[in-house]
């Protein structure tokens, strides 16, 4: 008999330890509760800390600003350039479908010379400038190799397509080409390179020469300035090649401040010297 009660007994606690097992537990909803205002409070703090980090609200959200009804059609990221082209009254003149038409080449030809990662980790940092400036019409000389590389009427030129531990680009010439201040980053670690012409590039200017003298540019001897846009601000920046022994300007004796200029460029660089367009090209 009591062998029966003490197996019944045993019984009765394993079936009332699943019964309890599942039964719903007020315990662990109330956890997870805690868990969820924790965090809802959290990012409550964190919104309201990037509030307050925000030094000031966007024109346009402020509640006492005007808006348009032509805000749907408005731009998150619009430039000054878009807000100042909606408030102009609308020219179609000939001249002025002229000047729509040559920024939008500008932007396209400015989006085509970026600078493509993809481009240099295939040719390397010399292939990739040659191929760069022969499309648009100029020419690049190798070292230990006399001929000038060109491309020919249908643009094709003769150099691998893929990297050449061989090919040291030693000269460059950019005249007369339309060179952007995006497509100047192409030019960059080029060891070997001794000259650099970029006579006549209508669109160089300061900005694009503080991009070309801080390119690693450090075996430079030659480079051609004349044509160009710089200014006298535009020089300060050549003290970052060591190695320029020719500089080559439309005349350094233009103003009183180009002369100083580059009687102080002479004298930070000794090996430089600094001489008129006319008397290079003239030779030539």
């Amino acid at each position: 008999m009591l062998r029966r009660l003490s197996i019944g007994l045993s019984l009765w606690g394993r079936c009332g330890s699943r019964l309890a097992s599942t039964l719903p537990t007020n315990q662990g909803q109330h956890g997870e509760e805690e868990v969820s205002a924790t965090v809802k409070r959290i990012r409550a703090e964190l919104d309201a800390d990037k509030q307050k980090l925000k030094w000031r609200t966007p024109i346009g959200d402020r509640p006492e600003d005007w808006n348009s009804k032509l805000k749907l059609f408005s731009d998150s990221e619009q430039t000054s350039d878009f807000i100042v082209m909606m408030q102009r009254p609308i020219d179609l003149s000939p001249r002025s479908m002229r000047q729509w038409w040559d920024h939008r080449q500008e932007r396209i030809e400015r989006h085509m010379q970026q600078f493509i990662p993809e481009r240099h980790k295939i040719l390397g940092a010399e292939l990739a400038a040659a191929h760069f400036i022969l499309y648009r019409g100029g020419a690049a000389k190798f070292l230990n190799d006399p001929r000038w590389h060109r491309a020919s009427e249908d643009g094709e030129f003769n150099l691998p397509n893929k990297f050449d531990p061989g090919y040291k680009v030693e000269a460059l010439r950019c005249d007369n080409m339309l060179l952007y201040y995006e497509g100047l980053e192409n030019l960059r670690c080029l060891d070997s390179l001794k000259f650099l012409s970029l006579h006549n590039v209508k669109t160089f200017d300061d900005w694009c020469l503080d991009r070309i003298s801080g390119g690693g540019l450090s075996h430079l001897e030659v480079l051609d300035l004349s044509g160009t846009d710089i200014t006298t601000n535009g020089l300060a920046c050549l003290y970052r090649l060591p190695s320029l022994k020719l500089l080559i300007l439309n005349d350094p004796k233009e103003t009183l401040e180009l002369e100083l200029a580059t009687a102080m460029l002479e004298e930070a660089i000794p090996a430089l010297k600094v001489v008129g367009a006319d008397v290079i090209h003239s030779q030539s």
